[in-house]
């Protein structure tokens, strides 16, 4: 008795203690994903100005002269294919695994990555813009497969921090290239290369990921029973099940699309999204154009907010954690607090950003750089929220808002694209801002009016009562699932009676 209590309390605390197991490893390389990904995806706002302008870079590669409103369809194609993938990707992470998604979308990428230097030779804009096209419709996975595999890996007391810092290689990926994209542009290089480096490290991260990743604690190789355990208790969930398990329950999409927290949730983040893109993709363009940098400097300055932002979201990970360990603050209060500093101080330097004179480029890089630093805040606001609704669902859910809030990242590069006809036009640019700043405060308004980082009832299983009848005669009650193998919502009938 003595030596099983002896083990007992061994393992409790080794259970308990810190240590690095696989869904680190997992997180690291979720991270270093993040950034292969998003460097993808943001090397052509960098790289577009040199290819408008070799002048600028490199003058022995070809230089394309494409008016503000074509510049505008190329940034945005790739968000028409992106939003495609978004709703679906939730259940197909939850079907096939997200490992395989995960695979699949950054190897891909990688590969369309690398032809786009030949695509603008052969077909001009239109073919840049399709291959772009199809690079968005496969990266449009990648988040809510990454929610799906955080449901599966991340304890609830490491959740956000988990979240953060897998969504942290974004920033990274934004930071690597923009600050490298004007020295690559003016290397013999040139500006091909803004797309050949990104796809090649993609390839060979997708073999990495192959080799290490897995979608749930259940299906790795690698992870030890401890860690296994620590997860299964702490999700509350029994070892040998698995959202990701090859038995997929009925997704409640009316309650989903009529959720009042969901909805604004979907708003608060498409706010989120008209700002950060609209920044993202016009900030080369607005420094260069405004503030008059030459393109390495340029690359500097764009690429300034996001190595801050970078820092901020990494050094705010310890506070989360200690938030949600401790209890101190309740986690819809939590997740307020942090939206509002997220996304009402953008609001206000948007607006003020607006109103500088050329002049004042010292104050407008500060400007720009609190703005997007900032933001990064609302990783623990809106952007752990999925979670917090439904871990059931969250990639779906991921999938829902994403492809909502991308709508954005369309709709923003376009407008700017019809205000900003005259980029050295700074009344016009001062429209752009005050637009994104008004927008911010409305998505957080709504956000603090009514959202809430309470589980809903919708995130339950459909369940019935039953009473079964055991062989001694006795009866008892017993609570089943409402579901059978195929998916669908279905009973026992054959061998149960209702109740």
């Amino acid at each position: 008795m003595f030596e099983k209590r002896r083990c007992s309390r061994e393992m409790d605390e080794n259970l308990s203690s810190p240590f690095i197991g696989m869904r680190h490893v997992l997180c690291l390389l979720i991270f270093c994903g993040l950034c292969l990904v998003y460097g993808m995806r943001v090397n052509l706002s960098m790289a577009i100005v040199a290819m408008m302008d070799n002048a600028a870079a490199n003058p022995n590669f070809p230089e394309y002269t494409w008016s503000e409103q074509t510049k505008s369809h190329i940034l945005s194609s790739f968000f028409f294919g992106y939003i495609f993938a978004q709703v679906p990707a939730g259940s197909w992470a939850r079907r096939y695994g997200g490992r395989l998604l995960l695979f699949i979308s950054v190897s891909f990428s990688s590969v369309l990555a690398l032809l786009t230097p030949l695509s603008v030779s052969v077909g001009d804009w239109p073919l840049l813009c399709a291959l772009r096209f199809c690079q968005g419709l496969v990266q449009g996975v990648t988040y809510p497969t990454i929610a799906t595999i955080m449901a599966e890996w991340a304890p609830i007391e490491e959740r956000s921090a988990m979240l953060t810092y897998c969504c942290a290689g974004l920033e990274l990926g934004i930071v690597m290239m923009l600050a490298s994209s004007g020295m690559l542009c003016s290397s013999d290089w040139g500006w091909p290369s803004t797309f050949y480096i990104p796809g090649a490290l993609g390839l060979i991260w997708s073999a990495i990921w192959f080799i290490f990743g897995a979608s749930t604690p259940n299906n790795c190789k690698y992870i030890t029973l401890a860690e296994r355990t620590l997860i299964a208790t702490s999700l509350k969930r029994n070892m040998a099940q698995s959202e990701s398990s090859k038995v997929t329950h009925p997704i409640p999409w009316l309650k989903i699309c009529t959720s009042k927290p969901f909805l604004v949730l979907i708003l608060s983040q498409c706010a989120y999204s008209w700002c950060f893109w609209t920044l993202l993709t016009q900030i080369p363009s607005y420094i260069k154009s405004i503030l008059g940098k030459d393109i390495q400097s340029n690359a500097f300055y764009s690429a300034l907010p996001y190595l801050t932002m970078l820092g901020l979201s990494l050094a705010l990970c310890p506070l989360a954690s200690y938030l949600e360990k401790s209890k101190r603050l309740n986690a819809t209060v939590s997740r307020k607090i942090f939206n509002t500093i997220g996304q009402w101080t953008p609001a206000v330097t948007l607006v003020y950003l607006g109103f500088l004179r050329t002049d004042q480029a010292d104050l407008a890089i500060v400007l720009l750089t609190l703005t997007v630093t900032v933001s990064t805040v609302t990783h623990f606001g809106f952007q752990a929220n999925h979670l917090d609704l439904s871990p059931h669902f969250a990639g779906t859910l991921m999938g829902i808002a994403n492809s909502a809030s991308n709508m954005m990242s369309i709709i923003a590069p376009l407008v700017v694209g019809y205000i900003v006809t005259d980029t050295t036009n700074l009344h016009q640019w001062r429209i752009i801002f005050s637009l994104a700043g008004g927008i911010s405060f409305f998505g957080n308004l709504m956000f603090l009016f009514f959202g809430t980082a309470k589980v809903q009832l919708w995130n339950e299983m459909p369940q019935m009562v039953v009473e079964v009848k055991r062989q001694d005669g006795q009866h008892f009650t017993e609570v089943k699932n409402m579901e059978k193998e195929d998916g669908n919502v279905g009973d026992s009938r054959e061998t149960l009676n209702l109740v």
